[in-house]
């Protein structure tokens, strides 16, 4: 099919269930900060990978924000 693109994103090497997905974010001036973080599209799992002020942060579980 013409225009239809396939994206394959990577496995999670943790739970070995989900695939890691790429979340974008915005930086204090509004400029667009592509793949801050990566998180496991299963939700019993939590993985993620994130960038934060240029240190990474890997965890395994995730929670609501406190802000």
């Amino acid at each position: 099919m013409k225009g239809v693109v396939s994206v394959e994103y990577p496995k999670c090497l943790k739970c070995e269930k989900g695939v890691l997905l790429p979340l974008s974010d915005y930086g204090r001036d509004g400029a667009e900060i592509r793949y801050k973080a990566w998180v496991c599209s299963n939700p019993s799992c939590g993985y993620h990978i994130r960038i934060d002020n240029g240190e990474l942060s890997i965890g395994s579980s995730i929670g609501p924000a406190t802000k």
